[in-house]
């Protein structure tokens, strides 16, 4: 699997629940979220502009999503919602890692490009550092429609955080083709 087809498999409308434990303070909590997530193309005006702001030739991308999510916390039942855009950059010599774009929403902060690996059982590896934090997620399709994801959270300030979301499609099915090749690859 390479990242385009992971990102075509990722494509629809997803149930979310995530469990979140800070180890500092022996907490966790809940949170379900809708999510959409659709796939564009690499020309597509949001994706030329988070190229340029990462000062990346956006002939370089090979492939952009654009995520959309709507949840709530379950300790405070506070909406939360909001929406990103990712964009791929292969390594020239490596295309089963590169760059990971994000859509910076914050005006101040500069952007910090993220990591991604394609690791031999077609999981996504995404990695993110900057001078205060540090971020390792782990996803994965256990079937077709349905999707894992593990992440650590390390502050360079002390506070730790992990998390484990399961992701149910329940909507916007892949092509039948890239679900059956995805259904052959998670069985073997």
């Amino acid at each position: 699997m390479n990242i385009e087809e992971f990102f075509q498999l990722s494509a629809g409308k997803w149930f979310s629940h995530r469990t979140s434990q800070h180890l500092a303070f022996n907490q966790s909590e809940n949170s379900k979220s809708d999510i959409i997530i659709e796939t564009l193309a690499v020309d597509h005006p949001e994706a030329i502009k988070l190229c340029q702001q990462y000062k990346i030739n956006p002939n370089s991308a090979s492939c952009a999503t654009k995520i959309t999510w709507n949840g709530t916390m379950e300790k405070d039942q506070v909406k939360h919602s909001g929406s990103t855009v990712l964009v791929s950059v292969p390594d020239a010599d490596n295309p089963a890692q590169g760059k990971l774009l994000r859509e910076i929403v914050d005006v101040n902060q500069t952007p910090v490009a993220g990591r991604y690996k394609i690791d031999s059982d077609g999981a996504l590896i995404l990695t993110i550092e900057d001078e205060t934090i540090s971020s390792e997620e782990r996803l994965w399709f256990a079937s077709p429609n349905l999707r894992m994801r593990v992440n650590v959270l390390k502050s360079f300030g002390g506070f730790s955080i992990t998390s484990f979301t399961s992701e149910i499609r329940m909507g916007g099915f892949p092509p039948a083709e890239k679900a059956s090749e995805a259904a052959n690859s998670v069985s073997s």
